[in-house]
């Protein structure tokens, strides 16, 4: 059954760091595979299917709203595939989905699909891009929830996102027969995320794959491109994911947690590599010259009683030059995540650090900087008040972000923010350049600037914290006056 079954293993190449660049079309991240990663199988249980370019009409007409068995027990059959001989098989040249949505100014209530966690925003990977976490096991009874809201709910999010680097991370344990989408909203869906989406979606992680996705992947395989293909990664441990994504920043339901430890306990070939007890020790004793991962107030005592971290300092020179700044997508872009810890490192032991004119690596390097603080710039204490921001009328915002900054946020935290905010007035200046606006560099910095004491950032709180620094960014010169 589809809750409990995961595939066992046959050799694969292991994922490497630059796997956006790897031959493999549909890379894993496992050592061993029970089918290939790149899902061909024999398709002759599909070869009576009719290929037709109008999917919504053939699926409506074939009764396939939902993929279920007819002796469904609540989850979804090992073998179910068998159940699409008659599925449709999706023709290419098929246009993106227009759908329909509510006015710009009309901010939609998404309470009702928001409340069961469905989707979170953890972070940032080890490559600098905003993470964005699905877990199937959050999905209510196809009773309770609505599916247009919910895809509406989906493109709401990713809208915040798309227009730099992120990778999506879907846990696929956990769907049922009760609660998996019609084959007709899949389909819709990934219309509706047209090249927008699919652009900058640099790793699509599916983590515990089975036969489902499988029979999906075979479903949709004309529609998508051999490009968007090699984004896909297939995970089958937990312990795989380590290498790209901080797993401290992920909250993993703890039904998948369960499932991974089950799957490992029946897989005695899996080795879960070693801890690193230096590392935690290191954590405990940093060197005087650490910058990473401490304090402002450990980095100041360690450097003369300099407010500016000389990580900041060094970024933002090095950023301030005019062919910097002119720089397309400055601060949306990844970088090589080896380089990044390379320069993390030389930092921490106090040596002389090169960017070697790379923009982006410098630009990742200061968001690194700001998310690996002990605590955010614009510290715990005041991410209450910043997360009402939107619903301050427009009077007493001015007032209200004055008394936060000038007047509650420690000093040395102000004089940072005011640096940084400062260089970024000159990336603004640029944005004809760099297409990089107020409103795009506060989808960037916001999440780097205010976090939650749980470290998690939710989606309700995304809104008013990328209008507050929106709202920074562009009233600087009033707000700083000191």
């Amino acid at each position: 059954m589809e809750a409990d079954y995961q595939p066992k293993f046959s050799p694969s190449r292991a994922l490497t760091a630059t796997h956006n660049d790897h031959e493999d079309p549909y890379p894993s991240l496992s050592d061993y595979h029970d089918y290939e990663p790149n899902l061909e199988f024999d398709d002759t249980e599909l070869q009576h299917a009719t290929v037709t370019s109008d999917m919504e009409e053939k699926i409506e007409a074939s009764g396939l709203d939902y993929l279920e068995s007819p002796v469904s027990d609540g989850t979804i059959e090992e073998n179910f595939e068998e159940e699409l001989v008659n599925a449709p098989v999706i023709a290419t040249g098929v246009d993106s989905l227009s759908y329909a949505f509510m006015d710009d100014e009309t901010e939609e209530d998404f309470s009702e699909v928001a409340k069961y966690g469905i989707v979170e925003v953890v972070g940032d990977d080890t490559y600098g891009r905003k993470v964005i976490v699905v877990s199937a096991c959050k999905l209510p009874g196809n009773k309770e929830l609505d599916h247009a809201l919910l895809l509406r709910y989906l493109m709401y999010t990713l809208d915040k996102f798309v227009e730099e680097d992120y990778s999506l991370v879907y846990f696929h344990y956990g769907l049922t027969s009760k609660n998996k989408p019609p084959l007709s909203w899949l389909w819709q869906a990934y219309r509706a995320f047209d090249r927008k989406y699919k652009k900058n979606l640099k790793a699509l992680y599916l983590v515990h794959p089975t036969n489902f996705i499988r029979v999906i992947w075979q479903i949709f395989r004309a529609a998508i491109s051999a490009k968007f293909g090699r984004k896909v990664m297939y995970v089958n441990y937990l312990h795989e994911l380590k290498q790209h994504l901080h797993l401290d920043q992920i909250s993993i339901p703890q039904p998948v947690l369960e499932h991974d430890e089950r799957l490992l306990q029946k897989n005695s070939r899996v080795v879960q590599p070693p801890s690193a007890p230096q590392q935690n020790a290191k954590f405990h004793t940093p060197l005087q010259t650490q910058q990473f991962g401490v304090s402002l107030q450990f980095i100041k005592d360690n450097n003369n009683g300099e407010v500016i971290p000389p990580v900041v300092r060094q970024c933002v020179e090095f950023l301030s030059q005019p062919d910097a700044l002119e720089t397309e997508g400055l601060f949306r872009r990844s970088a090589s995540v080896q380089l990044v810890k390379d320069l993390q490192s030389k930092y921490n032991q106090g040596q002389t650090v090169d960017f070697h004119g790379d923009v982006h690596l410098a630009a990742v390097l200061l968001k690194t900087f700001l998310r690996e603080l002990e605590e955010p710039l614009m510290t715990f204490d005041l991410y209450d008040e910043i997360t009402q921001f939107q619903s301050m009328s427009k009077e007493e915002r001015p007032r209200q972000v004055k008394i936060l900054i000038l007047e509650k946020l420690p000093e040395d935290n102000y004089q940072i923010l005011k640096y940084i905010v400062q260089f970024l007035s000159k990336v603004m200046d640029r944005s004809d350049l760099n297409k990089m606006t107020s409103s795009n560099l506060a989808v960037v910095f916001g999440p780097n600037l205010v976090w939650a004491q749980t470290g998690q950032l939710s989606l309700s709180a995304i809104g008013p914290i990328n209008m507050f620094t929106d709202f920074v960014l562009t009233h600087q010169d009033q707000i700083f006056i000191i």
